[in-house]
C-alpha cells in the first residue's frame, strides 16, 4: 500500500512525517513566541512548556482522526480538517478542565488554529505539486469524471492491469460490473488502494451536485437537518445584531457618500425569491444609476461585465461586496442567512424555473450575504451559467453544515480580497 497522506492520494507531501513534524515545529515557535513576548517567571514557563507538550498530543490524535475519516480528495478533505482538529483539542481541552491541569489558553487556542492552518496550506500545495492519476472502470456512469481537471485519468481495459501505480481507482459502484470486476476492486480495497464512486468522487473533486434530477442528500432525505437550520438560524441573528451595531457609523457614511456620488437612493431594493420559495426585499447599497431608459425587467434585473450604469463608486462597492451590508436588515428580519444560495430577483427566478424544473429546490435553505457558487464561480446571467451556478448550490445543501459554511467564511475572505466574480 502506498502512503499518501491525509487523503491518500494527494501527495508524498502529505506523508504523516511532514504532517506531524511540520506541526510540532510550528508548536514549538510558537512556544517560544510566547516566551519572548511574556515574563519568564518559572511557573510560568512551565506552564507553557506543558500547553505545548499537551498541544502536541492532541495535535498527533487530530492528524490520525482526518486520516482515518477521510475518504474522499477535493473539498472533502478540506471539509474534515476543521471539525478533526475541534474534537481533539476539544477533548483536551475537556480533560484539563476535569483534571484541573494548569495550562495557558491563548498558547492552546493559539496551537489549535495554527494547526489547523498548517494542514490547509501543506494540503493545498500538494495539491500543486503532485497531479493525482486515477483508474476508472468502464461500466456505468463515468463518463463525467474525464472532464474533471487536475487528475491523470486512465480508463481500464481489463482486471490484468497494474493497479499499484494509481493513487486510487473509480468505478460506478452502483452498476451491474464484471464479476472478476467485483473480485479486482474488492482485492484493491483490502490492499489498502481507494476505491471510489464515481459520481462522489466527482462532487468531491468539483464541489458540485451533477443534476439532471432532484436527489437526496446525505441523509435520505430532500431537506436539510432541521436542528442545524434551527441553531443556524439563532446565529445568523446574533451576528448581525452584533456586526449591525459595530458597522452602523461606516454603513451611514456610505450611504452618503453614494448620495454625494450620483442621483438617486442610497438604498437599493428589489424583490427576490427567499426561503420556501416565498418573496421578500432585499436591501443593497445603491451601485448602478437610477433606470433612465426603457428596458424589460429580465434584461434590468442582470448584471454584465463593466455595465455602463455602475457608479464612480460602484466598482469598489461591488468588487469588496461592501454592497451588500445592508442585508443584515433582512437577517435580522429572518429573510436571509449568513450564508446560503445567493438570492435572485423575482423576474430571473421566474425565468429560471421556466428553464430549470427543479431549480425551486435551492429555496429549500435561507439565503445569504455569501454562498459556495458564488466563492467558486462569481456573479452569472446566462443559463448555462446558472446551471452549473445550481450544480454548487446542490451540493452546498446536500453537504449542509457548519464545516462547509467555515470553507466558505474562509474562501468569502480570499474572494474579498481579489474581486474574484464581481461584476
Amino acid at each position: 500500500m502506498k502512503a499518501y497522506g491525509i487523503q491518500g492520494p494527494d501527495g508524498g507531501i502529505l506523508l504523516l512525517r511532514y504532517q506531524v513534524t511540520g506541526a510540532f515545529l510550528i508548536l514549538v515557535a510558537l512556544l517560544f513566541s510566547v516566551l519572548l513576548a511574556t515574563p519568564a517567571a518559572t511557573g510560568h514557563v512551565s506552564v507553557l512548556v506543558t500547553t505545548c507538550i499537551y498541544s502536541m498530543v492532541a495535535t498527533a490524535f487530530g492528524i490520525a482522526l482526518l486520516r482515518s475519516i477521510i475518504r474522499y480528495p477535493g473539498v472533502e478533505a478540506n471539509a474534515y480538517m476543521i471539525p478533526s482538529f475541534t474534537i481533539s483539542y476539544g477533548c483536551l481541552l475537556i480533560f484539563l478542565i476535569l483534571t484541573r491541569l494548569s495550562y495557558s489558553r491563548s498558547l492552546l487556542f493559539l496551537s489549535f488554529v495554527a494547526t489547523i492552518v498548517w494542514l490547509v496550506v501543506v494540503h493545498a500545495l500538494a495539491r500543486r505539486r503532485r497531479q493525482m492519476e486515477i483508474g476508472i472502470v468502464p461500466g456505468g456512469e463515468y463518463q463525467a469524471l474525464l472532464d474533471v481537471g487536475g487528475v491523470r485519468w486512465t480508463l481500464l481495459s481489463d482486471t490484468a492491469h497494474d493497479f499499484s501505480r494509481l493513487h486510487a481507482i473509480a468505478a460506478d459502484l452502483r452498476a451491474d460490473i464484471p464479476r472478476e470486476w467485483d473480485r479486482a476492486l474488492a482485492d484493491c480495497a483490502l490492499a489498502g488502494i481507494p476505491v471510489y464512486h464515481t459520481k462522489h468522487l466527482a462532487e468531491s473533486l468539483t464541489g458540485m451536485v451533477q443534476l439532471e434530477h432532484l436527489s437526496e442528500n446525505s441523509f435520505g432525505t430532500l431537506a436539510p437537518i432541521s436542528a442545524f437550520m434551527t441553531f443556524k438560524h439563532i446565529m445568523d441573528w446574533i451576528l448581525a445584531v452584533v456586526v449591525g451595531l459595530i458597522l452602523a457609523p461606516l454603513m451611514l457614511i456610505l450611504a452618503i457618500a453614494i448620495k454625494l456620488d450620483s442621483s438617486g437612493p442610497a438604498i437599493f431594493r428589489q424583490t427576490r425569491i427567499g426561503y420556501q420559495g416565498k418573496p421578500f426585499t432585499v436591501y443593497k447599497f445603491r451601485t448602478m444609476v437610477s433606470s433612465s431608459v426603457d428596458s424589460s425587467a429580465l434584461d434590468a434585473a442582470k448584471t454584465r461585465t463593466e455595465d455602463k450604469r455602475i457608479t464612480r463608486i460602484g466598482p469598489f462597492l461591488r468588487r469588496s461586496r461592501i454592497d451588500e451590508l445592508p442585508q443584515i436588515v433582512n437577517i435580522l428580519k429572518g429573510e436571509m442567512s449568513w450564508i446560503g444560495p445567493r438570492p435572485e430577483a423575482q423576474v430571473l427566478s421566474q425565468w429560471y424555473e421556466g428553464e430549470i424544473p427543479f431549480y425551486r429546490y435551492r429555496h429549500i435553505v435561507r439565503p445569504g450575504l455569501t454562498g459556495w457558487a458564488q466563492v467558486n464561480q462569481g456573479h452569472v446571467a446566462e443559463m448555462e451559467d446558472v446551471r452549473t451556478k445550481l450544480n454548487y448550490d446542490f451540493y452546498y445543501i446536500k453537504t449542509y453544515s457548519p464545516w462547509i459554511d467555515l470553507l466558505i467564511v474562509a474562501k468569502t475572505i480570499e474572494t474579498i480580497l481579489t474581486g474574484f466574480g464581481a461584476k
